[in-house]
């Protein structure tokens, strides 16, 4: 059977100094602050991240930075081995402890904030040694993990209807942690700990779905400090975990979101996107997101293959006001199970895209100002953030002119997906003072307006 996960994983660590009573801690209806956009740095090496932090990152307004797992995990090219660890020192081929520690300190000074994918559901598979030397077995991994530290399933999920199949067997073939252990669930707080100080500011909870949410809780409850958590919960139709069992942790990745923008952009009528929460988990609770590295590569998501319809799509998705927004930027592939590039070339670099950095500005310049005067025909949408911003999406193959009532006062306001508003280079848009504006919408294009961009 192939060893790659459905799911993603950790970031690492082994320190842990004193750790105190737990403290109270809330669940977090986004991440805290005024900057709530999230982008995923998939795969990207720590210095790297650093380096897109002070470079693109803090200047465009993204409040954070998700990183890919930081933990020992077994060799090989593919990106799926990132997500087997073997022990939890950072030790994997994104970099090292020094490496992490300056990526967590770059950031910070570029205003953003940085969250650790970490995987606590499971161990790595098989046996070998592993990117930092550990020589391990399945279920015995030198300095973490012996055998009755796992769960006593000990072969693959194969009833998505039955809890107990779910979540105390093996998730392909993966050695399932027995998390209800009071010193699993003591090791794995310690490790998250010492994470947090090294200077991590929230959690990606990877396969969520396959551990109760008692068992995460109580997890959760024997740290120091947790900071901002996101679980990833797959929905599934007539299954016996759901979502919104995970709210009380913190945010849940919303995996509905991106099939439906999907649907909605190929499908050439965009109309239903103005009740795109319903059915989904509440706006507080959500975190949205066009793809991830599964989607992308399981076909139920756009994804950077599909060139302008994805970054319509991720213009919607920091336009719209439901949940907090996660972008995606990863690599060009067409082996599924292709690593990450080597060198400089073949990075999407999507995070640092124009369409996409005017629209994280955009967002934070409308904060929650109240989503209003929604027009929608055909492949072509609009809607007003009130009195704050407006937005224009033309997914068809000709241009959209037409007079749209924006909600903005009278002005002349930049173009936000075209131009910097420093230097808007005749990307502009008049608003009269009737709040209507005549615009021309390009094929496959935004126009996105906001008040903190006016020339």
């Amino acid at each position: 059977m192939r060893k790659r996960l459905i799911c993603a994983s950790t970031a690492a660590v082994l320190a842990a100094g004193g750790i105190g009573a737990a403290t109270a801690w809330p669940s977090q209806a986004a991440p805290p602050g005024e900057k709530t956009v999230t982008a995923t740095l998939f795969e990207v090496p720590f210095a790297d991240v650093g380096t897109a932090c002070k470079e693109s990152l803090g200047p465009a307004g993204y409040g954070y930075v998700e990183v890919s797992p930081a933990s020992e995990h077994i060799k090989g090219d593919q990106w799926w081995t990132s997500y087997q660890p073997v022990s939890y020192k950072i030790a994997g081929r994104l970099g090292d402890a020094d490496a992490f520690k300056s990526m967590v300190g770059a950031c910070h000074d570029a205003g953003v904030k940085v969250i650790a994918d970490a995987v606590i559901n499971h161990m790595a598979a098989d046996s070998g040694t592993g990117t930092g030397g550990t020589e391990y077995s399945k279920y015995d991994y030198p300095g973490t993990y012996g055998d009755s530290d796992f769960h006593a399933c000990r072969k693959d999920i194969s009833d998505y209807g039955d809890r107990e199949n779910v979540q105390t067997c093996e998730l392909v073939s993966l050695a399932d942690l027995d998390t209800g252990s009071d010193t699993v669930r003591s090791t794995i707080a310690e490790y998250l700990d010492g994470l947090r100080e090294m200077g991590v500011d929230g959690f990606r909870i990877d396969a969520a779905k396959h551990m109760s949410a008692d068992d995460v809780k109580a997890v959760k409850g024997k740290m120091a400090d947790p900071g901002f958590w996101v679980s990833e919960v797959i929905q599934g139709d007539g299954e016996a975990v759901q979502p919104d069992e995970y709210t009380g942790l913190g945010d849940v990745d919303e995996f509905r979101y991106g099939k439906h923008l999907k649907s909605a952009f190929q499908g050439g009528d965009v109309s239903g996107l103005k009740d795109i929460a319903d059915g989904k988990l509440e706006s507080g609770n959500a975190r949205t997101f066009v793809d991830n590295w599964d989607t992308e590569r399981n076909g139920s998501t756009l994804t950077y293959k599909d060139g302008d319809l994805y970054k319509l799509a991720n213009a919607f998705m920091l336009a719209h006001p439901y949940g907090s927004p996660n972008v995606f930027s990863g690599y060009e592939w067409s082996d599924e199970d292709a690593g990450p590039p080597s060198g400089g070339d073949g990075w999407t670099k999507m995070h640092a895209q124009r369409e996409i950095t005017g629209m994280v500005g955009f967002r934070n310049a409308v904060g929650d100002a109240e989503l209003s005067d929604w027009w929608s025909e055909g492949t072509a949408l609009s809607f007003a953030r009130k009195g704050k911003g407006f937005v224009a999406l033309n997914a068809g193959d000709a241009e959209t002119k037409r007079t749209f009532e924006t909600s903005l006062p009278a002005g002349t306001y930049c173009n936000v997906v075209k131009a910097d508003p420093e230097d808007c280079d005749g990307n502009t848009v008049t608003v009269g003072e009737d709040g209507k504006a005549e615009a021309t919408v390009p094929a496959k294009g935004v126009v996105a307006l906001h008040t903190g961009a006016t020339s």
